[in-house]
């Protein structure tokens, strides 16, 4: 390994909660999976509260030509306790891909250059497969953020320049600066991340007193430019359509909003098989019935 892939192996194979793990593998059996993937905030906090959030990582060619498919599971603990989780699925190929920054997606590669942990791996060459990602995605975030970012500056600089600039053309919703959130509450993983990917991408740099300098050549800077400009440009786009397939065919849906609405308004929700089979069409009455129910 390279000194990246080292430095992710090492990240990915982090302790994970035992209830966690156990969970990943179970989705994993489950789709016949090569790889899981668990990332989000209670990766950091080990809590397991709220919902997991997991990625599941197929053989084969993608099938789907809008992905990845996103789903609710909920799964006892040990102890008794209702474990929740939201699980996107996607082919191992297909996910490598976006990483390197071969698709137009953007998603991937800025979600996981941000820490993550593997779960579960079928075999030492679906873990390589997976270090090799999470490699590439690494590469391609440092390459743009070094673009985008100032001629000389800390790392941080080049980070945040990044994060904005992926928010923006992603049609989420954050915080003003939710960026500065993401670096601080993840500072160890991101110390020492950036000149190391920048260098793994073949862009030299210097460094001195915490002050890095990328040395891109103005057609190096144009050829990155030009490749962003239309990811930046497809980036809505391609996130409304996701929500839009998500909002049929997201599976479980009508348990993933009984239990929001609960947690939200202490008011239970009843799933019945109408509502597990038609989550958008049970909507307007659900509400209606949540209303009648907080007004008594």
């Amino acid at each position: 390994m390279d000194p990246l892939q080292a430095r992710i192996a090492d990240r990915l194979a982090a302790t994970i909660h035992p209830e966690v793990a156990a969970f990943g593998q179970a989705l994993a059996h489950e789709a016949g999976a090569m790889a899981v993937l668990f990332y989000g905030s209670n990766l950091r906090t080990g809590s397991l509260e709220g919902v997991l959030d997991f990625y599941v990582l197929l053989p084969g060619p993608q099938q789907e030509r809008i992905w990845p498919r996103v789903s609710y599971h909920e799964r006892a603990s040990s102890t008794g306790e209702t474990l929740r989780a939201k699980v996107a699925t996607m082919s191992l190929a297909r996910f490598a891909e976006a990483a390197e920054g071969s698709r137009m997606d953007t998603t991937i590669w800025a979600r996981f250059v941000q820490p993550s942990g593997l779960v579960w791996a079928r075999d030492d060459a679906a873990r390589q497969a997976v270090i090799d990602a999470i490699g590439s995605a690494a590469k391609t975030a440092a390459q743009l953020a070094a673009a985008l970012g100032p001629a000389q500056g800390e790392a941080q600089d080049y980070w945040r320049a990044l994060f904005r600039a992926t928010y923006k053309a992603e049609f989420r919703v954050e915080k003003a600066g939710r960026e500065d959130s993401i670096l601080s509450v993840n500072a160890a993983h991101f110390e020492g991340l950036f000149p190391l990917a920048l260098s793994a991408a073949g862009f030299a740099y210097t460094e001195q007193d915490g002050t890095i300098e990328p040395q891109l050549s103005d057609g190096e800077r144009a050829r990155i430019m030009t490749w962003w400009k239309w990811r930046r440009r497809m980036g809505k786009p391609l996130n409304v359509v996701r929500l839009v397939k998500a909002s049929a065919t997201f599976e479980g849906a009508a348990r993933y909003a009984a239990w929001k609405i609960e947690r939200h308004t202490g008011v239970p929700v009843e799933v019945t098989d109408f509502r597990e089979k038609h989550p958008l069409l049970a909507a307007p009455a659900v509400m209606l019935d949540v209303w009648r129910k907080r007004e008594k």
